[in-house]
């Protein structure tokens, strides 16, 4: 089914499919064309099930049929709907790691080492998503790649604004020759105030979403506790 599916995806849903899953941490080390033929053999399943349950065992064969042929496009997207998912949830866990990785960075370029080394002990204390990309980026600037390249293609693979905001000034500080210790600081303290920012954000959207289960489920309560008598 990777065979079908290679030879009837277009160029650019391959190379976007294959975007995504890179955002997505390569889970289950899926190739692109495997991820395609995944969504061949779910969107099989679904409609098999749908038509031998609908068909089969309930007798309506026609209706089978027209629940299959529906299903199957569902089904088609459901792995789609997953990984956007896995690209959204990894993302998050990026954007929380960001603050507290830049701080231990910041700190071990100001104890006196270099760039690199100090990357370097980020991905050794500091676990998760952010770590990953930041070695291996470390690994292809071992192998002979600029590091502004290998930065900027963690950009590329991750796409959350706080930290292409810092890799860019890192790699704009590395073109002027600004000192890294002052731009990491700055920046430290910026992508603090912006964590400040959308926690008080999502406070202020607490009460609003507090709404819907007070009017669902204590204002019905209350009215049968007052009127009820009354009635």
């Amino acid at each position: 089914l990777s065979g079908v599916a290679r030879r009837i995806a277009s160029p650019q849903k391959v190379s976007g499919t294959e975007k995504r899953l890179m955002m997505a941490g390569n889970p289950g080390d899926l190739s692109t064309m495997d991820f395609l033929g995944l969504k061949l053999v779910v969107a099989g399943l679904v409609a098999g099930a749908t038509f031998v349950i609908a068909g089969l065992i309930l007798g309506a064969f026609a209706f089978g049929l027209l629940g299959a042929a529906a299903v199957a496009g569902l089904g088609f997207m459901m792995p789609e709907l997953w990984l956007s998912r896995r690209v959204k949830k990894r993302q998050k866990q990026i954007l929380l790691a960001t603050p507290d990785t830049l701080d231990l960075l910041t700190i071990s370029v100001r104890a006196g080492l270099s760039f690199d080394g100090a990357l370097a002990k980020v991905v050794e204390k500091v676990p998760g998503p952010l770590s990953d990309e930041f070695q291996r980026a470390l690994a292809e600037v071992r192998v002979g790649k600029a590091r502004r390249d290998a930065l900027r293609d963690v950009i590329g693979r991750t796409e959350v604004p706080a930290l292409s905001n810092f890799i860019g000034a890192i790699v704009q500080a590395e073109q002027l020759g600004v000192p890294i210790a002052k731009v990491l600081q700055i920046q430290s303290e910026q992508l603090r105030i912006e964590r400040r920012q959308r926690a008080e954000e999502l406070a202020a959207k607490a009460p609003i979403k507090m709404l819907f289960p007070l009017v669902g489920c204590i204002f019905p309560s209350m009215f049968i506790v007052i009127l009820g008598p009354a009635i």
